[in-house]
């Protein structure tokens, strides 16, 4: 006789998944209380600092520095919708993709900005998640959540489209197009890579 073991829960539940975007604010806004606190600046020890390698440690740290208290809060709205959206998707797959945007986006911006230039923000992050919401609505394991998602990117292009475009091409001073536009395709990189596989059976034993 043979039994089919019951779906397995993956990525824990809404209100844990939830908080892991939280989390990653939260991170953001102590550090730059504490940067304020603290003498001397953290952006310059662990931003991305272009074309040195001391610089690519900010591939994983300059996400949570800001130039400011007007830079984290621009950065804190979006970066909170967008992540809650990404994070349903559950906890794991937040985290993973998370890394894979910082890392394509921060060695984009590594490579593209002109030497000794140091980037930091969470404005990546925010690109990165939009990317991702756009690319899964073309690689969802079915039409339903294909549209699901379709009708997520519309919303989110409808209500942020602009500042993306402007964020991306408007090459305003200060403004790191390179993170905006690497972070997005990293987004999308990540859709990809952890697209959940299509005809995934359930585990049988047999007794």
């Amino acid at each position: 006789m043979t039994s089919t073991s019951p779906p397995q829960r993956r990525g824990g539940g809404i209100l844990g998944r939830v908080i892991q975007p939280l989390i990653l604010l939260g991170v953001m806004w102590i550090v730059r209380v504490l940067d304020d606190v603290i003498p001397g600046s953290w952006n310059h020890l662990y931003g991305i600092e272009s074309w040195t390698l001391d610089g690519l440690d900010g591939l994983v740290l300059s996400p949570a520095l800001h130039s400011g208290w007007p830079h984290l809060l621009s950065n804190t709205v979006p970066f909170l919708i967008l992540g809650v959206l990404v994070a349903l998707d559950g906890i794991g797959r937040f985290w993973a993709i998370t890394a894979i945007i910082a890392v394509i986006g921060g060695l984009g911006t590594w490579v593209f900005t002109a030497p000794g230039a140091v980037t930091v923000g969470a404005s990546g992050l925010v690109f990165g998640y939009f990317g991702y919401l756009l690319v899964r609505a073309f690689v969802a394991r079915s039409l339903g959540h294909g549209i699901l998602y379709a009708l997520i990117a519309i919303a989110v292009a409808v209500l942020y489209g602009s500042s993306m475009l402007a964020g991306i091409f408007g090459a305003a001073e200060g403004i790191s197009w390179q993170a905006h536009l690497f972070g997005a395709i990293g987004g999308g990189v990540a859709a990809i890579v952890t697209r959940p596989r299509r005809g995934h059976a359930h585990t049988a034993r047999a007794v």
